[in-house]
């Protein structure tokens, strides 16, 4: 089993930043490729950020690619999400997301994740 806790969402004015960070334990950290899901009110969940176990490969949804940046630190077993140039319609709930490698064959779907954390909000005000 591994948990996962969200943290560092908020409301922020667009063309803002935030850094939204997801701390596992319970397994190894470093075994789990991990990922960035949001969900507005009303939509469905959808792909943000995805990172491999080593960090060495990175997966983006072509509309967050350059504004968005996902890292990890596996000394310290959490994910970053660095968001900035913020709009409006990033508003959402911002969920973290585990498997293990061995069973992360499609980093941008929903359906490849085992682990969720509780989620965090994120309100980008006009």
């Amino acid at each position: 089993q591994v948990l996962l806790v969200e943290s560092g969402g908020g409301l922020v004015q667009a063309g803002g930043s935030l850094t939204l960070s997801c701390a596992a334990s319970g397994r190894t950290f470093s075994n789990y490729g991990m990922g960035w899901f949001r969900q507005a009110p009303g939509k469905e969940r959808e792909f943000v950020a995805a990172i491999s176990w080593s960090g060495g490969g990175t997966y983006y949804a072509d509309s967050r690619k350059g504004r968005f940046t996902i890292t990890r630190d596996n000394a310290k077993n959490t994910v970053y999400l660095q968001m900035n140039s913020l709009k409006p319609e990033d508003t959402a709930v911002y969920y973290c997301a585990a498997q293990q490698t061995t069973s992360w064959v499609s980093p941008r779907s929903r359906y490849s994740y085992n682990y969720w954390g509780q989620g965090t909000q994120v309100t980008v005000s006009s």
